[in-house]
């Protein structure tokens, strides 16, 4: 019984997948500012509170990481990928064409943040919930993005990413920043 169960499983799994938009694999494996150490943190399944510049883990549950020399890839080859930039700071320069949303990275999201938040992603993303969602902050000792992706997939996102390197790999790469126009939410 339940061999036929788990066999059943397996062949219905796939009409209830949602499809995620492929990473491109570059021939060289480069990394930037730390975006690939393994500070032994291990992934949270809820938003980490203040201080918020601290190391983080290598993965996060629901949502795939994404290096630099991918995500530049990924934007060259997709427009329909959107980048959104969490970190709460005065004035910021980020990836060209990215969203900045600071505080959206907050560990303390309640029933109006968490609405505000998810309306805010519905006008961005034009309410498709599957369309590939990159949320960064500073680097990988920046939880800000870290709690985004985990808000955004709270709210019903199927294809969260995660540029834990943020602007330091970004920079670190040498690839251009602009200062972005801020996405009040």
């Amino acid at each position: 019984m339940k061999q036929t169960i788990l066999a059943l499983a397996l062949v219905i799994s796939p009409i209830f997948a949602f499809s995620q938009i492929e990473i491109p694999k570059p021939a060289q494996v480069q990394a930037f500012s730390y975006e690939d150490k393994d500070w032994g943190v291990a992934e949270a399944s809820k938003p980490q509170g203040p201080p918020f510049g601290k190391p983080t883990p290598t993965t996060i549950p629901g949502a795939r990481v994404i290096k630099t020399i991918e995500l530049r890839a990924l934007l060259d080859a997709n427009k329909q990928v959107v980048v959104i930039d969490v970190l709460d700071s005065k004035t910021r320069t980020t990836i060209p064409g990215a969203y900045w949303m600071p505080g959206a990275g907050d560990s303390r999201f309640y029933g109006a943040e968490k609405s505000r938040f998810a309306a805010a992603l519905e006008k961005i993303v034009g309410a498709d919930k599957s369309r590939p969602i990159v949320f960064m902050c500073l680097s990988s000792e920046c939880w800000e993005s870290y709690n985004a992706c985990l808000h955004a997939i709270e709210a019903g996102y199927k294809d969260v990413l995660w540029y834990r390197g943020g602007t330091n790999a970004w920079s670190g790469a040498n690839l251009d920043r602009k200062r972005p126009e801020r996405f009040n939410w």
